[in-house]
């Protein structure tokens, strides 16, 4: 359906207000400004930022919504004939190879990360984050693999999908912040997905192979 104006309106406001917020937290740092700030500098008021943003963490986060359910979406979207597994790789090789934002690989990334090194509720929030992809990528291999509440091989899965993820953004993190370049940290983070493979099992890499 097209949008309407009034759609439009709001959804530009609430992008305007989160690139000024995030400006602000890169040049200050996060603990160091205020929603009031946030709101003068847009020129809204203070009730119109939490009636878009809940909360101060949701200003700098907000473009992370759709991380939850990034390693759902690749198992539940995997080839006929392919494995959970084997699909996150292809899916996570095919953003790294592309020298995708997705993971990190672009100029201003560690930055990103300072502010959220520097600020201990925007590390709580990204540990919680983290735990609902555990949970969505679970409950995915639940859902595709047809087992029942009781069979530990989900989450034993799903632990090691988690790891494959969680590894490279680790790798591509620290390499941004030590002022590397996207393409060359790009280059090296395929290769290490090369060596994550080889250190996974047949029982993880076999695991809910799509029929077809």
């Amino acid at each position: 359906m097209a949008e309407g104006l009034r759609e439009r309106k709001k959804r530009q406001t609430k992008q305007r207000i989160s690139d000024i917020a995030t400006g602000l937290f890169l040049e200050r740092g996060f603990t160091a400004v205020t929603v009031a700030e946030i709101a003068e500098a847009a020129d809204v008021s203070v009730n119109t930022v939490y009636n878009y943003f809940p909360a101060k963490e949701d200003l700098f986060l907000d473009r992370m919504d759709g991380i939850t359910q990034r390693l759902a979406r690749m198992i539940r979207g995997r080839d006929a004939g392919e494995s959970a597994a084997r699909a996150v790789l292809r899916e996570i090789r095919g953003h790294v190879g592309a020298v995708s934002p997705a993971y990190g690989l672009m100029e201003g990334f560690a930055d990103f990360m300072r502010v959220i090194e520097d600020a201990p509720t925007l590390k709580a929030r990204l540990y919680h984050l983290q735990q609902e992809v555990r949970r969505a990528t679970v409950e995915a291999l639940r859902e595709e693999a047809g087992t029942g509440p009781g069979d530990p091989m989900p989450f034993l899965v799903g632990g090691q999908i988690i790891w494959i993820q969680e590894t490279v953004v680790e790798f591509v993190t620290d390499a941004m912040l030590a002022g590397r370049h996207p393409h060359e940290v790009s280059r090296e983070a395929l290769g290490l997905l090369d060596e994550v493979e080889e250190l996974l099992g047949d029982a993880v890499l076999d695991y809910a192979v799509r029929d077809g």
